[in-house]
């Protein structure tokens, strides 16, 4: 905000009509009049005192819209100024915050990437394998530091396709998978890379991989679970209805159902059909017996989307399975550890007793 002294047009020159304009001294009234861009000082002469023409001088203000301060030009410098002041220190401390902020976010973000490819490589040089992740939670991401939850789309898939481009065909890669799901599409081109690549691929599940995750998952040679993770159902759903329910509603009487639902059905039988057609071809090397059945078990709707289907019930299905997860895909999970809300819910000493019992052994 500029400070101008003197009259100007329009407003300054009706007061200047009605009540002149005076050199400001110590006895002088002063009326300091905001405009958009300016505040306009305009020292009166002692006659504008009166109560006439003060409302006069107010009048005129209030008609062209302006905000307006009268007081006597001792005070105006000292209250003006401190107020204008003010007004200066909130908009620098706004600024700070804001670039504070921003910066937090920036630097933690960098620090906890740097950390993440360095472990990736103590990994790779240990197993000399690529190690590739596809790691979903939620991370503080904007300059704010606010958090999105992600799913498997296109971005991802584009990556890991580039990334196995850029490892030698017979390299091993472990792939390390944590999601809820995500886009079909991206889960599929993503599972067909893998399937393809000639080098041994290992899936390995820390906690859990959902929906697309499991699709994923049966394209590789080897799943490694924890004990504790999950796999789930990769029935297609058909914006928030599993295609299997919405299939059900056929068994009315076709002319109780609407023409949406009609369409919808037809959508979700293809769906269906498709899925189940990729499935029993994604398992038909490494389950030949059973390929058609598991197939049938993950995709028909036998279960719930988010049904979760443990170490025990994937043996049970036919998967085969195993438990031997290194101590260092743990560690690179622990860098994940980003929720934008504040702390977890969960507490305690982070201490892996099982040390001494190893070293017993």
């Amino acid at each position: 905000m500029k400070l101008v002294c003197g009259a100007g047009d329009g407003i300054f020159t009706n007061i200047k009509r009605s009540v002149g304009i005076a050199a400001p001294n110590q006895e002088t009234t002063t009326i300091l009049v905001e405009t958009t861009k300016y505040f306009f000082i305009l020292p009166l002469p002692p006659s504008c005192k009166s109560q006439r023409k003060m409302e006069k001088i107010k009048k005129i203000c209030k008609k062209s819209n302006f905000r307006y301060i009268i007081a006597t030009v001792d005070c105006f410098n000292e209250e003006v100024e401190s107020m204008l002041d003010f007004f200066t220190i909130i908009f620098q401390l706004f600024w700070m915050i804001l670039i504070f902020s921003s910066l937090t976010s920036l630097f933690k973000n960098l620090s906890l990437n740097s950390s993440r490819e360095t472990l990736m490589r103590t990994i790779e040089e240990k197993r000399k394998n690529r190690v590739i992740t596809l790691i979903h939670r939620q991370e503080s991401i904007s300059f704010l530091g606010f958090g999105i939850r992600k799913f498997i789309d296109i971005e991802d898939s584009e990556e890991l396709l580039r990334a196995i481009k850029m490892t030698p065909a017979d390299m091993p890669i472990d792939f390390i998978i944590h999601t809820p799901g995500g886009l079909v599409l991206a889960a599929e081109q993503i599972a067909n890379a893998l399937r393809k690549h000639r080098g041994k691929v290992t899936v390995f599940v820390p906690h859990y991989a959902m929906s697309g995750g499991t699709l994923i998952a049966l394209a590789a040679d080897e799943i490694v679970i924890d004990e504790n993770a999950v796999l789930g159902p990769v029935d297609p759903q058909i914006g928030q209805f599993p295609a299997a329910s919405i299939l059900s509603v056929l068994k009315k009487n076709i002319d109780e159902v609407d023409d949406q639902t009609l369409i919808l059905a037809d959508v979700a039988e293809k769906a269906m059909n498709q899925m189940k057609e990729y499935v029993t071809d994604l398992l038909r090397e490494k389950y030949p017996d059973k390929a058609e059945e598991l197939a049938d078990k993950l995709v028909s709707g036998y279960w719930t989307h988010d049904y979760p289907i443990t170490v025990e019930k994937a043996r049970e299905l036919g998967l085969r399975v195993s438990t031997d997860m290194p101590r260092e895909i743990y560690d690179l999970m622990d860098l994940y550890k980003n929720p934008a809300g504040g702390k977890p819910s969960i507490g305690y000493v982070p201490m892996d007793y099982r040390i001494g019992e190893r070293q017993k052994k």
